[in-house]
């Protein structure tokens, strides 16, 4: 196979992600096309959205026609929605995106589990089929597996975009898009893709419009956060993952208590390092494409209450989650009773988002539970002084959260009770030293990953602000060091972010 034909190849089990090679040859491609056609705005917006469905199909293979239908689907609608003033019709229009994005989320997402419970609601067997792969072999004569419906890379997060977009545009709070191509470019715009930040078109589109910017320290500001996104994929979340996390988690009755307990720790911090390492790359990538996109991580582990983790965790789900989800069920305006029962109802379906487990329905509603508790507990912890309840609330906080990672993690709901179980009944103090010489390096990184997220963020600002403003030698030096200490951690194969599967 030639060398072109291996670029413009789909290879399945070879993810088209930041840390693969390929990805930053693409990624200095699409920085020249859009210095060429930066003055063009009509150029360049087509060029860039033709580079995101070309990073698209290479990440998700075929599956890049959905995107495209959920971009004809509410774009087309959102024109209608400016055009007709009965209210029937447009609601009307409105379910017919919500059955559109949500039927495809639903049918790849969720037809197994539903099928599932059918199964033992009925006691007869109930299966799916991949009817898009039987129409792909039908048609194109490829030989995709019919038994098994594979979840398209990053639906749930353009889904939720386009839906978002519509139901802004229903409520008059913004006006449509009329060129398809700026609409097809919002939605597909390959940085957050695939794994976020879920972008809100009134945030986005209007800089469409605006003239390309970019300053020399906006320059090195989007080098330092796809820098230290890198660093905290390939150094701290693989690493972690590799050497400790998935070993445990998938043979827990090999280790101790003490093990256990570690990768459960070890995996919040994956987690962590994973998801927001992913979002700074993005941020910076498509800061050097003249794009702002939102915050969606500020430090999470510093929360001192489970609304508070929630305001700094995921903050573009939990916020599309407040104002399309929470809100129109009734938010906090119709009662305490109905205030709990909207909170539950919202976090059940935010874990189930997540992915079609009864785990992560759990883990939606342990969180569910946990912010009825901290409304129900409001009124005591203001009553105490500060220098109790921050320490307090932060200690509950923290560990609420990694007991809740258990559920998120394990392979399965007795997977995550035998391990709950083993880390109090095989926890022996002998085995903690020896446990920690064997595996040094992933417990100093654990340690180091905490220490540098619970920093104070003054003194983060501080170390960007200097990486900026020092001569350009010394960043280009630091540069090359990280770049080395990333090819010196970077593992055998390619580590897809976790939230790729979601």
């Amino acid at each position: 196979m030639s060398a072109l034909q291996e670029i413009w190849k789909y290879q399945a089990g070879d993810p088209f992600m930041f840390t693969s090679a390929l990805f930053w040859v693409f990624f200095g491609a699409v920085l020249l096309g859009n210095a060429l056609f930066y003055k063009q705005r009509a150029a360049r917006t087509g060029f860039l959205f033709l580079a995101s469905l070309f990073f698209y199909y290479k990440a998700g293979g075929y599956f890049f026609f959905l995107l495209v239908i959920s971009t004809l689907t509410d774009f087309f609608i959102g024109l209608a929605l400016e055009h007709f003033t009965r209210h029937w019709k447009r609601k009307l229009l409105l379910i017919i995106s919500l059955v559109v994005n949500l039927g495809m989320l639903g049918y790849f997402k969720y037809a197994w589990f539903l099928a599932d419970i059918l199964s033992d609601i009925t006691s007869q067997s109930v299966e799916a089929k991949d009817w898009l792969a039987i129409f792909s072999n039908a048609v194109f004569g490829s030989s995709f597996e019919i038994d098994d419906i594979v979840l398209p890379v990053g639906i749930s997060f353009f889904t939720f975009q386009t839906i978002s977009y519509t139901m802004d545009v229903y409520r008059r709070q913004l006006a449509p898009v009329h060129n398809i191509l700026d609409f097809g470019f919002y939605v597909s715009f390959f940085p957050q893709l695939v794994a976020g930040p879920i972008v809100r078109a009134r945030e986005f589109v209007p800089q469409l419009y605006r003239k390309f910017s970019l300053t020399e320290k906006q320059a090195w500001h989007a080098t330092f956060l796809i820098i230290s996104g890198l660093l905290k994929k390939m150094v701290f979340s693989d690493y972690i993952a590799v050497n400790l996390v998935d070993r445990v988690f998938e043979s827990p009755f090999l280790y101790s208590g003490f093990e256990i307990m570690s990768a459960i720790y070890g995996y919040t911090l994956q987690i962590y390092c994973d998801f927001s390492g992913y979002t700074d790359v993005a941020i910076g990538l498509a800061l050097l494409l003249g794009f702002r996109l939102p915050l969606n991580f500020n430090s999470p582990y510093k929360a001192l209450s489970v609304t508070e983790f929630w305001h700094r965790w995921h903050i573009s789900l939990s916020s599309w989650l407040r104002d399309y989800l929470y809100i129109p069920l009734g938010g906090n305006r119709k009662g305490n009773f109905r205030t709990h029962l909207n909170q539950m109802i919202t976090m059940t379906l935010g874990g189930l988002w997540h992915g079609a487990s009864w785990r992560f329905v759990l883990w939606g509603m342990w969180h569910g539970l946990g912010l009825i508790t901290d409304k129900l507990f409001k009124p005591l912890t203001r009553l105490m002084p500060g220098w109790l309840a921050k320490p307090t609330g932060f200690f509950i906080t923290f560990h609420f959260v990694v007991a809740g990672w258990i559920l998120f993690r394990a392979n399965d709901l007795d997977r995550a009770l035998q391990m709950t179980k083993r880390v109090f009944s095989a926890f022996h103090a002998d085995m903690v030293i020896p446990a920690i010489q064997s595996n040094f390096l992933s417990y100093l990184l654990i340690g180091l990953g905490f220490i540098l997220h619970w920093l104070p963020a003054s003194l983060k600002e501080n170390l960007r602000g200097r990486f900026i403003t020092i001569h350009w030698t010394a960043k280009v030096a630091l540069v090359a060091v990280a770049i080395v200490l990333l090819l010196q951690f970077r593992t055998t194969e390619v580590v897809p972010f976790i939230y790729f599967r979601f």
